[in-house]
């Protein structure tokens, strides 16, 4: 074998080896890429989506933005599902504001889920198990229960609110508002983001 010979196998061997150590780190890297490709995406967990509820106008411009982006989506269903039950938009949009921050998604701990945070009874009763985060499921069930609420404490809108955070049950036990601070910092708030809406 002469030197040239010799030159021309080394360099091949060489190249061969080069294309060898690129395939097996694409192939080790691959999955690792899809791995994390699924950390990213979204589920119906539970997940952190709730700031501290705060007057909406007081929010960074940013946030306010991005919220009200959100508002715009799912407006037109927030409007049919009030005309349907006549109920003032703007309470509607004020509860979605402050059970998800316009989360369709969202899931608490106690397993309330989407727009208007339904219980599984509660969802279950106006026809939604099958989808609950579906928002147009979702917001139409939760306008029929608050509907169902007005109806039942005449029209008084504290008593309602009360009753869709804590249960008619504990509203009809106190004669009232519960004396529960987080049911009365979320009818408090409520009202707040109600007479924004109402202003906007």
């Amino acid at each position: 074998m002469n030197s040239e010979s010799m030159l021309n196998n080394s360099a091949g061997s060489i190249a061969c080896g080069f294309f060898s150590i690129i395939m097996i780190f694409f192939f080790i890297c691959l999955p690792a890429g899809d791995q994390q490709k699924e950390n990213h995406t979204v589920s119906k967990g539970p997940r952190p989506y709730k700031m501290d509820i705060v007057a909406k106008d007081s929010l960074s411009p940013d946030l306010n933005n991005q919220l009200s982006k959100k508002e715009s989506l799912f407006s037109p269903i927030i409007i049919e599902a009030a005309d349907k039950n006549d109920i003032d938009p703007a309470l509607i949009k004020a509860i979605i504001m402050a059970e998800s921050g316009y989360d369709p998604m969202a899931t608490s701990e106690r397993g309330a889920v989407g727009l208007m945070q339904l219980m599984p009874h509660i969802a279950t009763t106006h026809g939604t198990d099958k989808d609950m985060y579906n928002p147009v499921q979702n917001i139409n069930a939760g306008v029929e229960h608050l509907k169902g609420l007005l109806n039942q404490f005449r029209g008084d809108i504290e008593l309602t609110l009360a009753a869709y955070n804590a249960g008619s049950s504990k509203v009809l036990k106190y004669q009232g508002v519960p004396p529960y601070e987080a049911t009365r910092h979320y009818v408090k708030k409520v009202l707040e983001y109600y007479r924004y809406y109402q202003g906007a």
